[in-house]
C-alpha cells in the first residue's frame, strides 16, 4: 500500500514533468508491464523531455504489455541502458499516436530503432530499398513502410536531423515504396511488364526531396511499348501497371494505407490518359500546356521503372521549363494561380491554415519557384527542385538579397517543423494548426518551447509568418533596388539584364525605363532615398498589381519629385500605414487621378486619413468656394480658385473610389458596387454645383457688385439634377430669371444673358485645372429656342407648346444654384407637367416609345457594338432610364415616393409601390449601376470620357481591376457585361414596349 505522503511526491513530480493527468500517469505507472523499470529515475526524467509525456507513457505501457516476455525483459533493459533508444523511442511515443498503434501492433518493430551506426543515422534511398525488400503484398508493404517512417520519426523528433534531411528522406523513402509497389505489380502481371517500359516521375515535394510526412505523392508516367509490341497495346500493358502501383500504395487494407498517388499533373489533368508515350508529352507541353505546368514540371524527377525512359523524359522536358518566363501570359498566369489558391482557403480556416494562408509555406514556395522561372534560363545554378537549396543559389546568385534568404530560410524551416509535427501525430494530411489546448501544448513541447509552449509557440508561429509575408514581396523587389542603387557592398549584385528580366516577369513593360525611374528614386544618401528605398519595395509590389506597373512607377516618380523635399510628404509615407497603399493604388489606376494629383501634388495628404477620403458636403462645398470667390480680385481669379476647390475635390472622389473598388491590405473592396456609384455621383454632382454656385457669384460681382437685376436661378436636369453624374459628365441646366421690382424685362433679360455668357466663358477658361462645360440644349425650343426664360415665360411655354418629351426631360430637374425661392417656385410649376393627373394617355405613351425607337436607330454611333454601349446600347442606361421615367409620368401623381430626381431611388419606389416586380427591379438596378461603373471606370482610366470599352488591351485590363476582375478575366467581364444587359434589355421590351 503506498502511503498518502509518498503518493502525493509522486504527483508532483509527474506535474513537474510535464505530465497534465498525473493520476492516470501514477496508475500507468503501476502497470505489471512496467515492474522492471518504474522506480528507475532516468525513465521519468526521459518521458518528461518528450512533447507529451502522458501519450508518451501510455504508448509504452501499451508497448510493453503487447511483449513476449523475452522480449519484454530486452525492451526494458535496453530501455533503461541505452540513451538513444530510451531518447528515440519515448521521442516517438511522445510525438505520435499513430506510430504507437502501429508499435502496439507489431511489437518488435521497436528494435528498428536499437542499431545506432553511420548509415542508420543518415539513411538513403538504398537504406530504404532495403527495409522493403521482402514487402510483397500490400499488406507487407504498410508494416515495412511504417517500420522504415518509424526510423525517421525517431531521428526528427530527437533532433538528429534537420526538417530539411527529414523531408529529404520521407521522400526517399516515397522513392523506394514507389519501386516496391511497382516491382509487386509487375510480379502480379510479369505480361504487361515484357509489353512495355514505364518510367514513374515523381513531382511535387516528391519530386523536390523535400515531402512531409503524410502527403499525396504526385507522379506523372511515361511509357514506351517494348520492342516488337505495338504500340497500343504496350500503352495499355503500362496503363494497367500505372494503375496498380496507384492502388498499392492507395488502397485501404488491415493495416491502413500509405499515401494517395496523385497522378493529376499530367497533361490534360484526370481527361488525359494516364500513360503516355514521350513523344505525347513532349507534342502536349509544346503545343497546349499552361503556365502553371510548367512550374510543376520544376520539381519533375525520375524515380521508378524505366531509368533510361524517365532520363529522356527528364532531359526532353527540362528546357521547355527554363522557357516559360518567356511565355506571352507568364506574368498573368502565375498571379492567377497564387489568387486561385487563396480564394479557395475556406474563412474559417485562413488564420489557421499553415501552408495555403497568407504567410504561409505555399508563399515561400511560390516566390523562390517564380524566381527560378525568371532567372533559370540563363543561370543553371538555379535548376534544383529543392525549396531550400534554390533559395540558397538565389542569394549566392545576388538574386535575393543575403538577409532575406536568412530570414526566409529561418521562417520555412520553421514553419515546415510545425507542419511535419502536426502531421506526425496521427499520420494524417492536414495543414491546419490546431485548436485544442492540449494539441497545442504538444505541439509548442515537440518544437523545443517547454516554458509556456503555447504561448511561445503562437508568438513564434506569427513572426515567421509575418516575416513571410513581408519578405514575400520584398524578395522580388530588394534586389532591383540593389541592382540601381549599390545599397549593400560585398554583395553580388543583379545584371541590368537580370533586373530587366524580373521585371518583365513582373509585369512592367518598359524595364530599361522603370529601371530609370528606381535609381532616380532610390539612389544617394539623401532621407529622401533612405525613405523611398524602404517604401519601394512593397509599393513596387501594389503596382504588379495593377493593370499598368509602369504608369504607377512614373506617377510615384513625378509625386516624389514634386514633393520630395516637403517633410510632411515623406513623414506621411512612413508613418501612415495606409497612405502609402493607397497612393500606390491611385497612381497606377489610370490617368483621371494622377493627373488631378500632379496639377497638385500637396492633395497627396487626403490618402493618409481615412476621414480625408470622406465626401464633403454640399453646404462645406459651397461654403468654400463662395469664401474663395469673395477673397478674389476679379472674376478670372474667383473662378480659377474655385475650379481648384472642385480639381481637389476630384482627386479625393476618384481616390476613395478607386481605393473602395480595388480593396486595400487592410480593408477589403467594396461589395456593394451600387453604393460606389451613388457616392461617386452624389459627390460629384454636389461639388458642380457649388462650382457653378461659385462662378455665378463671381459673374456677378464683376459686373453688377452684389446684386443682379434680376432674380436668376440655375436648374439642373439630366444627370446633374438627378444626381448621376460621372467624372467626365457636362452639366446640363435650365436658366430661369424674375425681373427685380422695378426693373425694365429687356433689362432684366439682358443681365440674364450676360451672367449665363459670363458663366460659361469662365468656366472654360485655359487652365491647370479642368473645365466644366455648362450645356443647356434640353431647354424649351432646344438649340433654337432662347437661353434664358422668364418664369412666366416658361409657364407660357409649357402650357401652350410643350412636348412630352420635354416633360419627360424635367422628371430630373432640381434647382442648383442661384436664387433659392425662384427655384422652388420653378419645380412647382414644373411638378404637374412632369407627374400629369391621372398619369399618361395611350398618345403620349406611344409617342415616347416612337422616340426611343427612333433614338436607337439613329444615335448608336457608326460601328458601334450594341451590347457593349453603356448609354445606348442594349439594357444601357438609356433603356433602364427610360423604362423608370416612362413608370414615374404614368404613376408619379399617385406614388409620391416616385416623385424624384434619381433614377434608382424611382426604381426602389416603383418596386415597394407593387409597379414593378421585386426580381425585375433588380435586374434592372443590377444593369444601370454596372454601366455606370463602366463609364467612370473609363474615365478614370483613359482620362477622358466614353461610353464604351476600350480597345487598347492595357486600359481594358484596367477598367477590368476597377470592376474586381482579376488579371487576365477580360472576356469574363465582356461575357458578364452582356448577360447583365441583355437581362435588363428582357425587361425594358416588357415594360416599357409592352411586348
Amino acid at each position: 500500500m503506498t502511503v498518502p505522503g509518498r503518493r502525493s511526491s509522486t504527483f508532483i513530480r509527474l506535474l513537474r514533468s510535464g505530465f497534465t493527468d498525473p493520476s492516470t500517469a501514477a496508475r500507468l505507472l503501476d502497470d505489471e508491464a512496467l515492474a522492471g523499470v518504474r522506480t528507475d529515475p532516468v525513465l521519468l526524467d526521459a518521458l518528461g523531455a518528450t512533447a507529451d509525456p502522458d501519450l508518451a507513457l501510455l504508448g509504452l505501457v501499451r508497448l510493453a504489455e503487447a511483449q513476449a516476455p523475452d522480449d519484454l525483459a530486452l525492451l526494458l533493459d535496453t530501455l533503461v541502458s541505452a540513451k538513444p533508444l530510451r531518447d528515440r523511442l519515448l521521442g516517438v511515443l511522445g510525438a505520435s499516436e499513430a506510430l504507437a498503434d502501429h508499435l502496439a501492433r507489431h511489437p518488435r518493430d521497436w528494435q528498428a530503432l536499437v542499431t545506432y551506426e553511420a548509415a542508420d543515422l543518415h539513411p538513403g534511398l538504398a537504406e530504404f530499398e532495403q527495409g522493403l525488400a521482402e514487402a510483397d503484398d500490400p499488406v507487407t508493404l504498410r508494416v515495412a513502410y511504417r517500420r522504415c517512417l518509424l526510423s525517421i520519426a525517431a531521428r526528427d523528433v530527437c533532433g538528429t536531423t534537420d526538417v530539411a534531411q527529414a523531408a529529404a528522406e520521407l521522400a526517399d523513402l516515397a522513392t523506394a515504396t514507389l519501386r516496391a509497389a511497382l516491382r509487386i505489380a509487375t510480379a502480379a502481371a510479369p505480361q504487361d511488364a515484357t509489353q512495355c517500359r514505364l518510367a514513374v516521375i515523381a513531382m511535387g515535394k516528391c519530386g523536390g526531396n523535400e515531402l512531409n510526412y503524410v502527403s499525396d505523392v504526385d507522379v506523372i508516367f511515361v511509357g514506351e511499348a517494348a520492342p516488337g509490341t505495338d504500340e497500343g497495346k504496350g500503352i495499355q500493358a503500362a496503363t494497367r501497371l500505372a494503375s496498380h502501383l496507384m492502388r498499392i500504395c492507395s488502397e485501404t487494407t488491415v493495416e491502413g494505407t500509405i499515401w494517395p498517388v496523385d497522378a493529376n499533373l499530367r497533361p490534360e489533368g484526370r481527361n488525359g490518359p494516364l500513360v503516355r508515350t514521350l513523344a505525347s508529352h513532349l507534342a502536349y507541353y509544346q503545343r497546349w500546356a499552361k503556365t502553371w505546368e510548367f512550374q510543376a514540371l520544376l520539381k519533375a524527377r525520375a524515380v521508378a521503372g524505366d531509368a533510361a525512359l524517365g532520363a529522356e523524359y527528364i532531359a526532353a522536358i527540362t528546357p521547355l521549363v527554363w522557357q516559360a518566363a518567356e511565355r506571352e501570359n507568364f506574368v498573368s498566369d502565375v498571379q492567377k494561380m497564387r489568387r486561385r489558391v487563396v480564394d479557395n482557403i475556406p474563412a474559417a480556416q485562413i488564420d489557421r491554415e499553415l501552408k495555403l494562408g497568407p504567410g504561409g509555406l505555399r508563399d515561400v514556395e511560390f516566390a523562390v519557384q517564380l524566381l527560378q522561372l525568371v532567372h533559370g534560363r540563363s543561370d543553371a545554378t538555379l535548376h534544383s527542385g529543392t525549396t531550400l537549396d534554390a533559395l540558397h543559389a538565389l542569394a549566392a546568385g545576388g538574386y535575393v538579397g543575403r538577409t532575406d534568404a536568412a530570414q526566409l530560410n529561418d521562417a520555412y524551416r520553421f514553419l515546415r517543423s510545425m507542419e511535419h509535427r502536426i502531421q506526425l501525430y496521427r499520420l494524417r494530411r492536414t495543414h491546419l494548426v490546431p485548436e485544442d489546448e492540449a494539441d497545442l501544448r504538444r505541439l509548442g513541447r515537440s518544437m523545443g518551447l517547454r516554458t509556456e509552449p503555447v504561448a511561445e509557440l503562437n508568438k513564434a508561429w506569427r513572426r515567421h509568418a509575418s516575416a513571410v509575408r513581408r519578405l514575400h514581396e520584398k524578395l522580388f523587389y530588394r534586389p532591383l533596388l540593389d541592382a540601381v542603387a549599390q545599397l549593400t557592398p560585398g554583395e553580388t549584385r543583379l545584371s541590368p539584364r537580370a533586373a530587366g528580366q524580373r521585371l518583365e516577369a513582373l509585369g512592367y513593360a518598359d524595364p530599361a525605363s522603370a529601371l530609370r525611374h528606381l535609381e532616380a528614386l532610390a539612389s544617394g544618401v539623401s532621407r529622401k532615398a533612405a525613405i523611398q528605398r524602404t517604401l519601394l519595395p512593397v509599393m513596387l509590389g501594389w503596382f504588379a498589381d495593377s493593370a499598368d506597373p509602369d504608369a504607377g512607377l512614373l506617377n510615384f516618380r513625378k509625386v516624389s519629385d514634386a514633393l520630395g523635399k516637403t517633410p510632411w510628404y515623406l513623414r506621411l509615407l512612413r508613418d501612415e500605414g495606409a497612405a502609402a497603399e493607397n497612393l500606390a493604388r491611385v497612381l497606377s489606376a489610370g490617368r483621371l487621378a494622377p493627373d488631378l494629383l500632379m496639377r497638385a501634388p500637396e492633395a497627396v495628404a487626403l490618402l493618409g486619413d481615412a476621414e480625408g477620403l470622406e465626401p464633403r458636403t454640399h453646404e462645406a462645398l459651397e461654403q468654400e468656394v463662395l469664401a474663395a470667390v469673395g477673397r478674389a480680385e476679379s472674376g478670372e481669379a474667383a473662378v480659377t480658385a474655385a475650379r481648384g476647390v472642385r480639381r481637389r475635390e476630384l482627386f479625393r472622389t476618384a481616390a476613395a473610389d478607386i481605393i473602395a473598388s480595388y480593396g486595400t491590405e487592410e480593408s477589403p473592396a467594396e461589395e456593394d458596387p451600387g453604393a460606389l456609384v451613388d457616392r461617386v455621383g452624389d459627390a460629384v454632382s454636389e461639388l458642380t454645383a457649388a462650382t457653378v454656385a461659385g462662378a455665378l457669384r463671381a459673374a456677378v460681382r464683376d459686373h453688377w457688385g452684389e446684386t443682379l437685376p434680376t432674380r436668376f436661378a440655375v436648374i439642373g436636369v439630366g444627370r446633374f439634377g438627378g444626381h448621376e453624374l460621372g467624372y467626365g459628365s457636362d452639366a446640363d441646366v435650365l436658366f430661369v430669371h424674375e425681373p427685380r421690382e422695378g426693373v425694365d424685362e429687356t433689362e432684366a433679360a439682358k443681365a440674364a444673358q450676360t451672367v449665363i455668357a459670363e458663366m460659361s466663358r469662365l468656366l472654360q477658361l485655359p487652365t491647370a485645372d479642368p473645365p466644366l462645360l455648362i450645356d443647356a440644349d434640353l431647354r424649351p425650343e432646344g438649340r433654337s429656342g432662347p437661353l434664358v426664360r422668364t418664369l412666366s415665360s416658361y409657364a407660357a411655354y409649357y402650357r401652350r407648346w410643350s412636348l412630352t418629351w420635354e416633360s419627360q426631360a424635367l422628371l430630373r430637374a432640381e434647382p442648383v444654384a442661384g436664387d433659392e425661392e425662384l427655384g422652388r417656385r420653378f419645380v412647382e410649376l414644373i411638378d404637374p407637367l412632369r407627374y400629369p393627373a391621372d398619369g399618361l394617355g395611350e398618345d403620349a405613351v406611344r409617342e415616347i416609345r416612337r422616340l426611343k425607337a427612333r433614338m436607337e436607330s439613329e444615335r448608336m454611333p457608326r460601328g458601334a457594338d450594341p451590347t457593349l454601349h453603356t448609354k445606348l446600347g442594349r439594357g444601357g442606361l438609356s433603356d433602364v432610364e427610360w423604362t423608370v421615367q416612362l413608370i414615374q409620368m404614368r404613376h408619379a401623381w399617385a406614388e409620391p415616393g416616385l416623385r424624384t430626381t434619381r433614377t434608382r431611388q424611382a426604381l426602389s419606389a416603383a418596386r415597394a409601390a407593387g409597379l414593378i416586380p421585386a426580381e425585375e427591379a433588380q435586374v434592372l438596378d443590377e444593369a444601370w449601376v454596372l454601366a455606370t461603373r463602366v463609364r467612370n471606370a473609363v474615365m478614370l482610366v483613359r482620362g477622358r470620357a466614353g461610353d464604351t470599352f476600350p480597345a487598347e488591351a492595357r486600359e481594358l485590363a484596367a477598367v477590368g481591376r476597377y470592376l474586381g476582375y482579376p488579371e487576365g478575366r477580360v472576356g469574363e467581364m465582356l461575357d458578364d457585361y452582356r448577360r447583365v444587359t441583355r437581362r435588363a434589355r428582357a425587361v425594358v421590351d416588357e415594360l416599357f414596349y409592352g411586348s
